[in-house]
C-alpha cells in the first residue's frame, strides 16, 4: 500500500487586477505588485534571465483589498488595506505579515508611507482624517495629521512628499487639493478646477484621480482630474504652472506617473482607451501617443528605471528646483517616431488586464489581458477537447483556457452578474449552460459566439448548480435558491420540478442511469429522484449531515455510490443500494465546497473547502491521504482532465486556477508500466481495487482504451505502452512535443510530423527549415488583399516578422529586400555589408535612384558613397545645380571618387577607354551643359567662362 503521497503544482493562472480601487498597483525597485479582489500578486525581476516572475501571492485579507503601498526605504516591506477595516504590513522576503492593524473603524481607501519620525504608515478614508500608524512599537500608536479632519469633500488619493517629509497632498472628490504639513500651516481644498456652465459633464464631479510629486522638486506636483485633465501645480504659491491639453474634450485621464530616467517627462493612461501618452513639462501637448491596448487604463507605475549616459540623463545641479529646469524633449528617430527613454511600466486595465510594457522598445514584455478579477466558483474540462478548461466567476464572465499554455481562448459575451456554475454540453456540441445569481440560466454557443437561450424558471433567485445530462443532450437540470430542482428540455419544456424544503445547492446526474439524479439541500439531506416516473417525490432520502449539503457527486466507476459535501465540514459516502452512509470523511476545518471522484481509481475522492485546502481521500479507510493548502482562500471548483485523470484543476475565491499533478497517489502503477509488468498489475476490476490494503490499479474507461490502442500494434506494443501511458500521467504541456522529438531522433520522416510540432521545441536540424518556411508563409501576405486574416496583423507587420525570421535563419539578403519593400532603406543598408560589398553597393545605387525620384537632397550622399558619378552629375544637372555637377565630375577626374582606381592620364589602356577617360568625358559634358544653360539664360560671357574653366578654347 502506498504510504507517501504528495502533489506537484504544474501551473497557476494568476488573477487580473481589480478595477474598483485606485491604489492597487505599486512598484519598487525590481519588484511590482497588484491586487485581485482578495490576493496581492508580487513579481520580482530575475536578473539572470531579465524577466519578471511571480514571487508570491499574499492572501490574508478576507474582504476586498482597497490599497497597497511599497516602503520606498525597504523594498521588502509592503502595506495593504482592505474593506474588513484591516491593514497588514508584509515582509515580502519572508512572505508573511509582520504587523496587523485589526480595526481601522472604516475601510482605508488610501495608504502611504511617512518617514518623518522613522517608518510609519498613513491611511485614510471618507473625509478624513489622515491617520499615522507607528507600527514598529509593541502597542498600536496612531496619531492624526493636523487639520485633516476638517475636509468637506471625500478623499480620493493622497501622497507624502518624498523629500519634504512633513508635507502631504490630499486629492478630493470635488477636484480640490489640500496641502497638509506636520508642524506647519495647512491649505485646505484649494485649486478646485474651474467649471463651465454649458458643459454637459458638470453633472459629474471633476474628482482628483491621480497625484505624483515632481521627483526633482520640493514644490511641484502633477494632478490628474476626472474631467479637466492634467495640471502641473506649485504647492507653495498655490498656482497652476501648466495646463496640459488633451486631444479632445472627451479624452479622460485615469492615471499618471513620472519617468525618473528622463527629467521633465511623465506618462498618462486614458480611462476610455488603451492610449499611453508621453509628455514633457515644457510642452502643453503630448510628444507621443501609443495605443497599447483597446480597453482603458486603471493604473500605470514606472519600474526598473535604468539610468544611462544617453540624451535623457544629465548632471543635476545642487540648486535644481524641478523637472522643468532639466526638461529635455527626446530626439526623433524619424519623421513620426520619437526615441523614448528606457523604462518598464506596470500597466493595469479596466478589464482586469495586467502587463509589463517596455517603453523604450515600444513592446510588451508580457500581457495577461483576460484573467478573472473575482472569485472563480466553478471549472470544468470540455468533453470535445480535453485541453480546454471553462471557468465561471463572480465577475460575470465565463472564460475558456488552453491548459497546455494557460492562455485565454475565449470569453463569454456581455456580463451576466455573478456566475456560480457551468456545465458543458455532451459530445462536440461546443455549448455551455451556466447559472447566475439573478438572471437565471443561459446557454452560450461558443461557435456562434453568443447566448442562444435563456431560462427564467427560478425567477430572480440564484441558480447554484446546473448539469447537462451526459447521456441525453436534450436535458438540463438546475437547482436554486427558490427550493426547486428543475429538469427541462433544451427547447424549454419542463420535464420535472422537484420541490425541496429549502434552497437546493447541488445536483448531479447518475452516470449509469440517464433518468436518475441526486440533490443536496439546505436541510442537510441528500435526495435521489427518478425522472422517468410522474411523481415529484424522491426515491430515497439520505440523512446524516448536520448542516446544509452543498455538493453531491455520483461515482463514475462504482455503481450506487455517491458522495456529498456539507457545511458541517465533512464528506459522506452513501451506498444507494444499502440506504446507508458507509463512510464519513473528516479533516477539513471549514465548509466543504469542491467535490469530485477520480475516474480511474474508484476509492479516490477529492474535496475542496473554505479552509483553503484540497483533501485527497481513500474512502476504503476514511483516511485523508494528502492535503494541499496552496490556495489563499475557499476552494470551490474541482475538475479532472478527461484524458489525463491524474491532472487536476482547482478554482478558488483567491481568483486563481491551479493545475496539479497527483500521480504520486498511484506511483506503483507508473513503476509497473515502466518495468514492463503484466497488465494485471496495472489494470483490474473495481472489486479488486476496492479491497483495503491493495496497491492502486486502474479501472476506468481511458486506461482500457489506451491498452487497446497499444495492443493493436503487436510488433511495437512496448513503445506504444510507454508513449500512450506517459501522456496519460503527464501534464498536457510538452508531452506530445516530447514524443515527437523521440520519433525524430529515431529517424521518423519529416512528413509525419504534426501541425503543432513547429509550435513547440524542435530538433536542432529543423530550426532553419521551419523558420524559413514560416517566413515564406508570412511573406504571402503581400500577395493577398487582406493580409493573413482576422487577428493576424497588418501586411507590414507580417512582412517585418518574415524579415526577422529570414535574418535569424541566416538569409540576410532576403531580410534586406523585405526591409526595402517596407521602405526601411537605411536599416537594410546598415545590414547589407553582411551579404557582400557588391550587394551593399548595388542596394545603395537603388536607394540613390529612389531618392532621386523623390527629389531628396540625400540622393547625392549615396551616389557619392558608391562612386556613381554619372548618376550624381545627372542628378545635379536635373536640379539646375550646374557647379555641383561640374565639381562631381572633376572629383572623378582627379581619382577621388570612392572605390575609383588610378588610371593613365590619357584615358585609354590597350585601346579601351578607362574610368579616367570616362570621367574626362563626363566633365566635358557637364561643362557643355553648364555653358549652354548660361547661354540660354542670356549670359554668353558666363557661358564662355564655363568653357575656359575646362580648357575648351573653341
Amino acid at each position: 500500500m502506498l504510504e507517501c503521497v504528495g502533489h506537484t503544482k504544474l501551473a497557476l493562472l494568476a488573477a487580473g487586477c481589480q478595477p474598483w480601487n485606485r491604489g492597487v498597483c505599486a512598484a519598487s525597485g525590481d519588484r511590482f505588485a497588484y491586487c485581485a479582489t482578495l490576493a496581492i500578486y508580487v513579481y520580482q525581476l530575475d536578473h539572470k534571465y531579465n524577466q519578471f516572475k511571480l514571487l508570491s501571492i499574499l492572501s490574508e485579507h478576507r474582504k476586498t483589498i482597497s490599497a497597497i503601498s511599497w516602503n520606498s526605504r525597504n523594498p521588502d516591506i509592503l502595506a495593504s488595506a482592505s474593506y474588513e477595516n484591516r491593514i497588514i504590513i508584509w515582509d515580502i522576503s519572508k512572505q508573511k505579515p509582520i504587523a496587523i492593524y485589526k480595526d481601522t473603524k472604516t475601510p482605508p481607501i488610501c495608504v502611504d508611507w511617512c518617514y518623518l519620525h522613522g517608518e510609519a504608515l498613513s491611511f485614510t478614508s471618507g473625509r478624513g482624517p489622515v491617520l499615522i500608524w507607528a507600527y514598529r512599537g509593541s502597542e498600536i500608536s496612531v496619531t492624526g495629521l493636523k487639520d485633516s479632519s476638517r475636509f468637506t469633500s471625500e478623499i480620493t488619493c493622497f501622497k507624502w512628499h518624498p523629500k519634504v517629509l512633513e508635507k502631504a497632498v490630499v486629492g478630493h472628490k470635488d477636484g480640490s487639493l489640500s496641502f497638509c504639513s506636520i508642524g506647519g500651516k495647512s491649505f485646505l481644498q484649494e485649486l478646485k478646477p474651474e467649471t463651465n456652465d454649458d458643459d454637459e459633464d458638470d453633472q459629474q464631479e471633476d474628482s482628483v484621480v491621480s497625484l505624483a510629486w515632481d521627483p526633482l522638486s520640493v514644490d511641484y506636483l502633477l494632478v490628474a482630474h476626472n474631467l479637466s485633465g492634467v495640471r502641473l501645480v506649485d504647492s507653495s504659491s498655490l498656482s497652476i504652472i501648466m495646463r496640459f491639453q488633451l486631444p479632445s474634450v472627451s479624452t479622460r485621464v485615469k492615471t499618471l506617473d513620472w519617468i525618473h530616467t528622463a527629467p521633465g517627462m511623465f506618462l498618462t493612461g486614458d480611462a476610455l482607451s488603451g492610449n499611453l501618452r508621453v509628455w514633457n513639462v515644457s510642452m502643453a501637448t503630448p510628444i507621443e501617443h501609443i495605443r497599447i491596448k483597446k480597453t482603458g487604463f486603471h493604473a500605470v507605475s514606472v519600474i526598473c528605471d535604468k539610468p544611462s549616459t544617453n540624451q535623457y540623463i544629465s548632471n543635476q545641479s545642487k540648486d535644481q528646483k524641478s523637472s522643468t529646469s532639466q526638461a529635455q524633449i527626446p530626439a526623433k528617430v524619424n519623421a513620426s517616431y520619437f526615441a523614448l527613454p528606457p523604462a518598464r511600466l506596470v500597466c493595469t486595465f479596466l478589464d482586469g488586464g495586467v502587463g509589463l510594457y517596455d517603453l523604450g522598445k515600444r513592446k510588451w514584455e508580457f500581457l495577461r489581458d483576460q484573467g478573472h478579477i473575482e472569485t472563480i466558483f466553478d471549472c470544468e474540462f470540455a468533453p470535445h477537447d480535453a485541453n480546454i478548461l471553462a471557468t465561471a466567476s463572480f465577475d460575470g464572465t465565463i472564460k475558456l483556457w488552453d491548459v497546455a499554455s494557460f492562455t485565454c481562448l475565449n470569453t463569454s459575451p456581455g456580463n451576466e452578474g455573478i456566475i456560480y456554475t457551468l456545465s458543458w454540453a455532451p459530445s462536440d456540441l461546443n455549448c455551455l449552460v451556466a447559472g447566475t445569481s439573478k438572471l437565471g440560466l443561459f446557454i452560450w454557443d461558443i461557435n456562434k459566439g453568443k447566448v442562444i437561450t435563456r431560462y427564467k424558471e427560478h425567477g430572480n433567485n440564484p441558480v447554484y448548480k446546473v448539469a447537462w445530462n451526459p447521456k441525453d443532450s436534450r436535458r438540463i437540470m438546475s437547482t436554486g435558491g427558490d427550493g426547486y430542482c428543475i429538469v427541462r428540455q433544451v427547447d424549454g419544456e419542463i420535464i420535472q420540478k422537484y420541490k425541496h424544503p429549502g434552497p437546493v445547492y447541488g445536483c448531479d446526474w447518475c452516470p449509469n442511469n440517464k433518468d436518475m439524479l441526486a440533490t443536496g439541500c439546505e436541510d442537510g439531506n441528500v435526495r435521489v429522484f427518478y425522472t422517468a416516473t410522474s411523481t415529484d417525490k424522491p426515491l430515497k432520502i439520505f440523512s446524516g449531515h448536520t448542516s446544509k449539503v452543498f455538493h453531491v457527486k455520483w461515482s463514475p466507476l462504482k455503481e450506487n455510490l455517491l458522495c456529498s459535501g456539507s457545511d458541517d465540514m465533512t464528506v459522506r459516502i452513501w451506498d444507494y443500494s444499502q440506504d446507508t452512509c458507509t463512510h464519513t470523511l473528516r479533516a477539513h476545518t471549514g465548509p466543504v465546497r469542491g467535490l469530485m471522484w477520480n475516474p480511474e481509481v474508484p476509492y479516490l475522492v477529492i474535496s475542496g473547502s473554505w479552509d483553503s485546502a484540497i483533501c485527497f481521500w481513500d474512502i476504503r479507510t476514511s483516511r485523508c491521504l494528502h492535503m494541499v493548502q496552496d490556495h489563499g482562500a475557499d476552494v470551490y471548483g474541482l475538475a479532472c482532465h478527461p484524458s489525463r485523470p491524474f491532472i487536476l484543476a482547482s478554482s478558488s475565491r483567491d481568483s486563481t486556477v491551479r493545475l496539479w499533478s497527483i500521480t504520486s497517489l498511484v506511483q506503483p502503477i507508473e513503476m509497473n508500466i515502466l518495468a514492463g509488468k503484466s497488465w494485471s498489475q496495472v489494470l483490474g476490476t473495481i472489486e479488486c481495487a476496492m479491497q483495503e490494503g491493495t496497491d492502486p490499479i486502474l479501472t476506468g474507461k481511458v486506461s482500457r482504451e489506451l491498452r487497446s490502442q497499444a495492443e493493436s500494434h503487436p510488433q511495437d506494443t512496448r513503445n506504444r505502452v510507454l508513449r500512450t501511458f506517459s501522456k496519460f500521467f503527464l501534464a498536457p504541456a510538452g508531452s506530445d512535443n516530447l514524443w515527437e522529438l523521440v520519433s525524430v531522433v529515431k529517424g521518423m520522416d519529416d512528413t509525419m510530423l504534426s501541425e503543432n510540432y513547429s509550435k513547440g521545441i524542435m530538433h536542432a536540424k529543423h530550426l532553419v527549415k521551419f523558420g524559413s518556411s514560416e517566413a515564406q508563409q508570412l511573406e504571402m501576405a503581400k500577395l493577398t488583399k487582406f493580409g493573413g486574416g482576422v487577428g493576424s496583423g497588418s501586411k507590414d507587420e507580417r512582412l517585418r516578422q518574415a524579415a526577422m525570421l529570414h535574418l535569424k535563419t541566416g538569409n540576410v539578403q532576403r531580410y534586406c529586400e523585405l526591409l526595402v519593400e517596407l521602405g526601411d532603406w537605411e536599416r537594410a543598408l546598415a545590414v547589407a555589408p553582411g551579404v557582400s560589398y557588391s550587394y551593399w553597393k548595388g542596394l545603395s545605387k537603388r536607394y540613390a535612384k529612389y531618392l532621386m525620384a523623390e527629389e531628396s537632397d540625400s540622393a547625392a550622399v549615396f551616389c557619392t558613397a558608391v562612386g556613381d558619378t554619372d548618376a550624381l552629375v545627372q542628378f545635379f544637372t536635373s536640379r539646375g545645380q550646374m557647379s555641383d555637377a561640374v565639381l562631381a565630375a572633376q572629383v572623378a577626374c582627379e581619382g577621388l571618387t570612392p572605390g575609383q582606381h588610378q588610371c593613365p592620364s590619357t584615358g585609354h589602356l590597350n585601346g579601351q577607354q578607362t574610368p579616367q577617360g570616362e570621367a574626362n568625358g563626363l566633365l566635358l559634358k557637364a561643362i557643355d551643359y553648364w555653358s549652354a544653360w548660361q547661354m540660354s539664360n542670356g549670359s554668353p560671357v558666363a557661358g564662355a567662362c564655363c568653357c575656359l574653366a575646362a580648357d575648351d578654347k573653341q
